[in-house]
């Protein structure tokens, strides 16, 4: 039987950079999406439609974030029956983890066009950008489905260590994504309707690729349309690994809609300098989440395969992997902020705020490298609920009470964005601890089932 990556023998750096550098160009792909919208929104429609939609994203994010972190834990339950090569607990989980995706996707659809309006209002949305954004929202979630579905799929062919393969998919989503937002928005004049139209479609080709392939595939992925079922057993296996790191995520986007509330008070020019600086953020955050993941994928499958030594090793090199690019990155966007800021919008002022945000975040994404790498790590042996509480106390509880107390108080933009480093380095302590203390390592007879 042909056989993905295996990660379980050989060089660990080699593994873990081969298998993340098409995770982090595939995240980097992805964060193209939404900066290609950005940057035609901002200088073919205006600082509102901008505004419009960047304040959607943290809406978004708060509803897709559940189906991504169910999917972490689907990868984890995978790259266990990876490891130990057992090819019909494979095709049971793939089966399941599929369907899974399928019912997640319809509800999030659902879901996401009817509250919008509410949800928009509760974020104190500006009436100058509230039609704009309820518009771009309910087109986007009504292609949802695919990305949902991707992304469970994504993270089948991950936990296999065949990142490769979502990476040409996405290519192709977001090329195709470029030219449908050139199209609708500058020939077609089609405003935030064609910018949320070009994403639906773009995803909806990357979604039929990645099907198309995992149905051709002779490997232990292969899926069978006919099978793709729930089994009960398994989707309560999956569940009980992917429900924490789901929850998580959840949280953590939904104190980011606490901090596009507080953004929101102080007016559209700034909201349009936070949407092009998270545009930005995205090339830190995703290649740090794709050294997290590849942190799992490699303890997962080293865990399945009973070989526990490999499975700190693997953690310090993709922390330094972690590190060293944070590093990298902040010199660049410390010495070019205004330059990068001046790609997404022309207004002066907007760029001078979003160099401003650049500074609080740039020097600290190390620290965050840190916390998701080491909570990666644990996760991979299936033991999420300790990274859940520990990340969701410092980048949801911690910031929401800090965004309550500080902003009505001062009423100064710099102490929404000084929440940020601060509940990094709460996560990191916290993390390093519980590694450096807790007993997370599975013992010889704690193999998965």
């Amino acid at each position: 039987m042909k056989r993905s990556t295996t990660m379980t023998e050989g060089s660990i750096w080699r593994q873990i950079i081969r298998f993340s550098i098409p995770l982090i160009l595939g995240n980097l792909f992805q964060q193209l999406y939404n900066t290609v919208d950005s940057i035609i929104v901002g200088n073919y429609i205006g600082s509102e439609a901008l505004a419009a939609v960047g304040s959607s994203g943290s809406l978004i994010n708060l509803l897709l974030a559940f189906c991504i972190g169910a999917s972490a834990g689907a990868g984890v339950i995978i790259s266990q029956y990876y490891g130990a090569g057992d090819a019909k607990g494979m095709k049971t989980a793939v089966h399941t983890t599929l369907a899974i995706s399928v019912v997640s996707g319809a509800v999030m659809t659902v879901v996401g066009i009817a509250v919008t309006p509410i949800v928009l209002r509760w974020m104190g949305t500006p009436q100058e950008v509230f039609s704009q954004s309820v518009i771009y929202m309910r087109i986007y979630f009504g292609g949802i489905l695919f990305s949902v579905i991707y992304n469970f799929a994504a993270g089948i062919l991950n936990a296999v260590g065949n990142s490769k393969k979502a990476l040409q998919y996405l290519v192709i989503a977001a090329g195709s994504n470029v030219v449908l937002d050139w199209v609708f928005v500058v020939v077609f004049h089609m405003g935030v309707e064609g910018v949320a139209l070009a994403t639906d479609i773009g995803q909806f080709l990357s979604f039929i690729f990645i099907i198309r392939f995992m149905v051709k595939s002779e490997d232990m992925f292969h899926v069978y349309l006919k099978e793709v079922r729930m089994d009960m057993k398994m989707a309560g296996k999956i569940i009980k690994v992917g429900l924490p790191t789901g929850i998580q995520n959840m949280v953590i986007s939904f104190s980011n809609v606490v901090i596009q509330s507080s953004v929101n008070s102080f007016g559209s020019t700034l909201m349009a300098a936070f949407a092009a600086y998270v545009k930005i953020d995205g090339f830190n955050i995703m290649p740090v989440m794709s050294f997290s993941m590849a942190a799992t994928t490699f303890t997962g499958q080293n865990v399945g395969a009973k070989k526990y030594d490999r499975v700190k090793r693997g953690m310090w090199v993709a922390m330094g992997m972690g590190v060293v690019y944070t590093f990298i990155t902040t010199v660049l966007l410390l010495r070019f902020g205004s330059q990068i800021m001046g790609v997404f919008v022309n207004d002066a002022e907007v760029i001078s705020l979003g160099v401003y945000i650049l500074r609080f975040f740039c020097p600290f994404y190390f620290i965050l490298a840190i916390m998701h790498i080491l909570a990666g790590t644990v996760r991979g042996t299936g033991k999420t609920l300790p990274p859940m509480f520990i990340i969701i106390f410092a980048l949801c509880v911690y910031r929401v009470i800090w965004i309550n107390i500080t902003v009505p108080i001062f009423r100064e933009m710099k102490w929404i964005f000084m929440a940020y480093p601060i509940s990094w380095a709460i996560g990191a302590i916290l993390m390093v601890l519980y590694a450096w203390k807790a007993k997370w390592m599975p013992k010889h007879e704690e193999a998965p089932e």
